[in-house]
């Protein structure tokens, strides 16, 4: 049972295989819907090249790979909107703004999955601060990305701080990612609470360790090349997994329909009347 009181969903084992089909039907879906697809691709990219503008203008440039590579932390709260067009789709609706926008505000424990997110996020980019700091110096600063990336490449204190700096980013994107393999698509499907969503994300990357961690390793590569050419490739690339997520949320999670059978015997068993014992007869 979940913390609400509520019957905790069923988490089932995928494959490679599955994941591939998700792929394949995200592809469609954004094929099928293009227009919701880039505009929510393009509010992605735009807010990436508005952080980029604040770096520049704040001379401190050099922290875009790591913007870029954290970026990707925060993209299954951004494809909330291509979830709901690929739920509105599967249930033979056609998509709407009002709808999609109407029922992501119903929705207030998205607000808090939101709030963990963009929480990590920020840790993201104070711990890539500190390790510059701990490895670069404490006043370390560099006028142009390139004399950073030299800086990194072609000293033992650069060389330590990447790879240092690349582990703990792998550890923070897998808890991350985690939390919210599905906890978004859920809480956007069904009326849980956002700590029984993150519950039942890690149970399906527990459950499914390999494909799921390679489904993780494919997006963060995925988002990170897409962003490298001034975040431009986000606005393709972000559609296609969004909705591609949302796919094989439907793979991972059990449909309420699997669920009755159980809470059908509980309520049999609850609704049983126990008849009073006719006194016997002489």
């Amino acid at each position: 049972m979940s913390i609400s009181g509520k019957v905790d969903p069923v988490v089932r084992r995928i494959t490679i295989a599955d994941i591939a089909e998700a792929f394949g039907q995200g592809l469609r879906d954004f094929q099928a819907a293009p227009l919701y697809g880039l505009a929510f691709g393009a509010f992605y990219a735009v807010g990436g090249l508005l952080i980029l503008a604040c770096l520049t203008a704040f001379h401190m440039v050099y922290l875009a790979y790591p913007l870029a590579a954290g970026f990707a932390l925060i993209g299954p709260f951004v494809a909330l909107g291509l979830y709901e067009v690929s739920r509105q789709r599967e249930a033979g609706t056609r998509p709407s703004w009002l709808q999609i926008i109407g029922l992501m505000r119903s929705r207030s424990e998205l607000g808090w999955m939101a709030f963990v997110t963009l929480f990590l996020f920020v840790i993201w980019m104070y711990q890539v601060r500190l390790l510059i700091a701990l490895f670069l110096g404490v006043g370390a600063s560099f006028g142009s990305l390139q004399e950073f990336i030299s800086a990194v490449l072609t000293t033992n204190e650069g060389l330590v701080f990447l790879a240092v700096g690349n582990c703990v980013g792998a550890g923070l994107a897998l808890v991350l990612f985690s939390l919210t393999a599905v906890s978004f698509p859920l809480l956007l499907d069904r009326d849980v609470d956002f700590v029984t969503a993150m519950v039942t994300s890690v149970r399906a990357v527990v459950a499914s360790p390999l494909p799921m961690i390679g489904w993780a390793a494919t997006i963060v590569l995925l988002l990170v090349v897409s962003a490298l050419p001034y975040f431009l490739g986000l606005v393709v690339t972000l559609p296609v997994l969004g909705h591609a997520t949302w796919h094989l949320y439907r793979k991972i999670v059990a449909p309420v329909e699997a669920e009755l059978p159980v809470a059908e015997d509980a309520d049999a068993t609850s609704n049983v009347v126990v008849m009073p014992k006719r006194a016997a007869v002489g």
